[in-house]
């Protein structure tokens, strides 16, 4: 039981690690790596991809909690995409691209995502 217990921490805190040190990479650094990766059906069994699309489902998962909890303030959330959305990974970087450098430098790959999200799925003015 002891050796259940231990594991289980021992994961959550490497869990809890690697999701940190996703978010302390910049937008310029996940666009570099995703710009390098080709857009075909067999780049998803390679390590890098299959990383960068975690930094995006948790970058995802981070704006959708912002809209949500926007919502249940009362705010005008960041973006007002529907429940389910058709991604096209090349629009996305397009998108991610067209962000100067020296701006993506400053920005987390969520403030991307934010970004990308709000100019897709505009909130309707009050």
């Amino acid at each position: 039981m002891k050796l259940i217990l231990a594991a289980v921490a021992t994961a959550s805190l490497l869990a809890c690690a690697v999701s940190a040190s996703a978010q302390t990479r910049t937008l310029d650094t996940f666009v570099t790596e995703a710009n390098r990766i080709p857009l075909n059906p067999t780049s998803a069994i390679r390590s890098d991809a299959r990383r960068l699309v975690r930094e995006f489902n948790a970058s995802m998962s981070a704006v959708s909690i912002e809209v949500r909890t926007a919502r249940a303030a009362g705010r005008t959330p960041p973006a007002c995409p529907p429940e389910r959305i058709q991604m096209n990974p090349r629009q996305l970087l397009d998108y991610l691209n067209a962000i100067p450098q020296t701006r993506r430098r400053q920005m987390t790959p969520t403030d991307g995502i934010r970004g990308w999200l709000a100019s897709r799925y505009p909130c309707p003015a009050a």
